[in-house]
Protein backbone atom coordinates (compact mmCIF):
# COMPACT_ATOMS: atom_id res chain seq x y z
CA UNK A 1 0.00 0.00 0.00
CA UNK A 2 2.89 2.36 0.62
CA UNK A 3 4.06 2.03 -2.98
CA UNK A 4 0.60 2.86 -4.17
CA UNK A 5 0.46 6.01 -2.02
CA UNK A 6 3.87 7.14 -3.20
CA UNK A 7 2.93 6.48 -6.77
CA UNK A 8 -0.22 8.52 -6.43
CA UNK A 9 1.60 11.38 -4.74
CA UNK A 10 4.28 11.46 -7.37
CA UNK A 11 1.78 11.85 -10.18
CA UNK A 12 0.93 15.44 -10.87
CA UNK A 13 -2.30 15.01 -12.69
CA UNK A 14 -4.22 13.24 -9.91
CA UNK A 15 -6.26 14.99 -7.33
CA UNK A 16 -5.98 12.84 -4.21
CA UNK A 17 -7.33 13.88 -0.85
CA UNK A 18 -5.04 13.12 2.06
CA UNK A 19 -7.92 11.88 4.20
CA UNK A 20 -8.52 9.07 1.71
CA UNK A 21 -4.84 8.09 1.93
CA UNK A 22 -4.89 7.72 5.69
CA UNK A 23 -4.84 4.22 7.16
CA UNK A 24 -7.28 5.22 9.88
CA UNK A 25 -10.54 6.86 9.07
CA UNK A 26 -11.15 10.33 10.57
CA UNK A 27 -13.52 10.42 13.48
CA UNK A 28 -16.73 12.24 12.76
CA UNK A 29 -16.76 15.65 14.35
CA UNK A 30 -19.23 15.93 17.17
CA UNK A 31 -20.31 18.99 19.02
CA UNK A 32 -19.25 19.16 22.67
CA UNK A 33 -21.85 17.78 25.00
CA UNK A 34 -20.61 19.64 28.11
CA UNK A 35 -22.85 22.56 28.94
CA UNK A 36 -21.75 25.08 31.57
CA UNK A 37 -24.20 25.01 34.47
CA UNK A 38 -25.81 28.26 35.53
CA UNK A 39 -24.24 30.04 38.47
CA UNK A 40 -25.88 29.25 41.77
CA UNK A 41 -26.65 31.62 44.61
CA UNK A 42 -23.38 30.85 46.41
CA UNK A 43 -21.31 31.48 43.28
CA UNK A 44 -23.06 34.80 42.67
CA UNK A 45 -22.46 35.82 46.30
CA UNK A 46 -18.75 34.97 46.05
CA UNK A 47 -18.45 36.87 42.75
CA UNK A 48 -20.13 39.92 44.29
CA UNK A 49 -17.84 39.72 47.32
CA UNK A 50 -14.76 39.46 45.12
CA UNK A 51 -15.78 42.50 43.08
CA UNK A 52 -16.46 44.56 46.19
CA UNK A 53 -13.12 43.62 47.77
CA UNK A 54 -11.06 44.20 44.62
CA UNK A 55 -10.00 47.82 45.44
CA UNK A 56 -8.86 46.77 48.91
CA UNK A 57 -6.84 43.83 47.64
CA UNK A 58 -5.25 46.06 45.01
CA UNK A 59 -4.34 48.59 47.72
CA UNK A 60 -2.84 45.78 49.81
CA UNK A 61 -0.75 44.58 46.87
CA UNK A 62 0.55 48.09 46.14
CA UNK A 63 1.37 48.67 49.81
CA UNK A 64 3.07 45.29 50.06
CA UNK A 65 5.21 46.06 47.01
CA UNK A 66 6.23 49.39 48.57
CA UNK A 67 7.00 47.94 52.01
CA UNK A 68 8.71 44.74 50.86
CA UNK A 69 12.07 46.32 49.85
CA UNK A 70 12.28 48.18 53.17
CA UNK A 71 11.57 45.03 55.15
CA UNK A 72 14.16 43.12 53.14
CA UNK A 73 16.70 45.89 53.82
CA UNK A 74 15.97 45.77 57.56
CA UNK A 75 16.28 41.98 57.61
CA UNK A 76 19.58 42.18 55.71
CA UNK A 77 20.85 44.86 58.14
CA UNK A 78 19.80 42.70 61.11
CA UNK A 79 21.53 39.62 59.75
CA UNK A 80 24.69 41.63 58.96
CA UNK A 81 24.65 43.10 62.46
CA UNK A 82 24.16 39.67 63.99
CA UNK A 83 27.09 38.29 61.98
CA UNK A 84 29.23 41.28 63.03
CA UNK A 85 28.36 40.90 66.71
CA UNK A 86 29.02 37.15 66.68
CA UNK A 87 32.63 37.85 65.68
CA UNK A 88 33.34 41.45 66.76
CA UNK A 89 36.71 43.15 66.31
CA UNK A 90 39.10 43.48 69.22
CA UNK A 91 37.98 45.98 71.94
CA UNK A 92 34.55 46.50 70.35
CA UNK A 93 32.48 45.91 73.49
CA UNK A 94 34.57 48.16 75.80
CA UNK A 95 34.40 50.96 73.22
CA UNK A 96 30.65 50.52 72.79
CA UNK A 97 30.27 50.59 76.58
CA UNK A 98 32.20 53.86 76.90
CA UNK A 99 30.24 55.46 74.05
CA UNK A 100 26.93 54.36 75.59
CA UNK A 101 28.01 55.58 79.03
CA UNK A 102 28.79 59.05 77.64
CA UNK A 103 25.29 59.18 76.15
CA UNK A 104 23.76 58.35 79.54
CA UNK A 105 26.08 60.89 81.19
CA UNK A 106 24.83 63.49 78.68
CA UNK A 107 21.23 62.73 79.68
CA UNK A 108 22.17 63.10 83.35
CA UNK A 109 23.92 66.43 82.75
CA UNK A 110 21.11 67.82 80.61
CA UNK A 111 18.68 68.77 83.31
CA UNK A 112 16.04 71.31 82.45
CA UNK A 113 15.69 72.30 78.84
CA UNK A 114 14.58 69.93 76.10
CA UNK A 115 17.28 71.28 73.83
CA UNK A 116 19.93 70.31 76.37
CA UNK A 117 18.46 66.81 76.52
CA UNK A 118 19.08 66.49 72.79
CA UNK A 119 22.37 68.37 72.43
CA UNK A 120 24.33 67.05 75.44
CA UNK A 121 23.93 63.29 74.84
CA UNK A 122 24.42 63.66 71.08
CA UNK A 123 27.48 65.84 71.56
CA UNK A 124 29.12 63.58 74.14
CA UNK A 125 28.45 60.45 72.08
CA UNK A 126 29.90 62.18 69.02
CA UNK A 127 33.04 63.23 70.90
CA UNK A 128 33.63 59.80 72.44
CA UNK A 129 32.99 58.06 69.11
CA UNK A 130 35.42 60.36 67.32
CA UNK A 131 38.08 59.52 69.94
CA UNK A 132 37.76 55.79 69.23
CA UNK A 133 37.22 56.03 65.46
CA UNK A 134 39.12 59.11 64.23
CA UNK A 135 39.33 58.11 60.52
CA UNK A 136 35.60 57.55 60.21
CA UNK A 137 34.87 60.73 62.18
CA UNK A 138 37.09 62.75 59.86
CA UNK A 139 35.40 61.38 56.73
CA UNK A 140 31.93 62.02 58.18
CA UNK A 141 32.91 65.55 59.21
CA UNK A 142 34.30 66.25 55.73
CA UNK A 143 31.17 65.00 53.94
CA UNK A 144 28.91 66.84 56.40
CA UNK A 145 30.95 70.02 55.92
CA UNK A 146 30.66 69.73 52.15
CA UNK A 147 26.91 69.22 52.44
CA UNK A 148 26.50 72.22 54.76
CA UNK A 149 28.60 74.36 52.40
CA UNK A 150 26.44 73.34 49.41
CA UNK A 151 23.24 74.17 51.29
CA UNK A 152 24.66 77.54 52.37
CA UNK A 153 25.55 78.42 48.77
CA UNK A 154 22.06 77.39 47.60
CA UNK A 155 20.47 79.49 50.35
CA UNK A 156 22.63 82.48 49.47
CA UNK A 157 21.66 82.17 45.80
CA UNK A 158 17.97 81.92 46.70
CA UNK A 159 18.12 85.04 48.90
CA UNK A 160 20.02 86.89 46.18
CA UNK A 161 17.34 86.00 43.60
CA UNK A 162 14.59 87.18 45.95
CA UNK A 163 16.35 90.51 46.59
CA UNK A 164 16.91 91.07 42.85
CA UNK A 165 13.28 90.34 42.03
CA UNK A 166 12.11 92.77 44.76
CA UNK A 167 14.37 95.52 43.38
CA UNK A 168 13.01 94.97 39.85
CA UNK A 169 9.40 95.19 40.99
CA UNK A 170 9.87 98.10 43.36
CA UNK A 171 11.43 100.41 40.78
CA UNK A 172 11.82 104.13 41.51
CA UNK A 173 8.85 104.44 43.86
CA UNK A 174 10.57 102.61 46.71
CA UNK A 175 9.49 99.62 48.68
CA UNK A 176 6.06 101.05 49.53
CA UNK A 177 4.65 103.06 46.62
CA UNK A 178 2.46 106.05 47.37
CA UNK A 179 -1.26 105.32 47.17
CA UNK A 180 -3.04 106.56 44.07
CA UNK A 181 -5.56 109.29 44.86
CA UNK A 182 -8.67 109.60 42.85
CA UNK A 183 -10.92 112.60 42.78
CA UNK A 184 -14.58 111.98 42.97
CA UNK A 185 -17.22 114.63 42.55
CA UNK A 186 -20.47 114.36 44.32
Amino acid sequence: TVNCVLFLLSRKDTNVQLIKLSLYPAAPQQEPRHVEPEAGQLQELVATLRKSLEPYTEWCQVTFNKVKPNVERVVRFGSDTYAYLRNPPKDFYPRAGVIGFTGILGLFLARGSRIKKIVYPAGLVTVSTSLYYPEQAASIAKSAGDCVYERAVQGYAAVENIVRSVHRHVGKEGLFPAPVRTCTTT
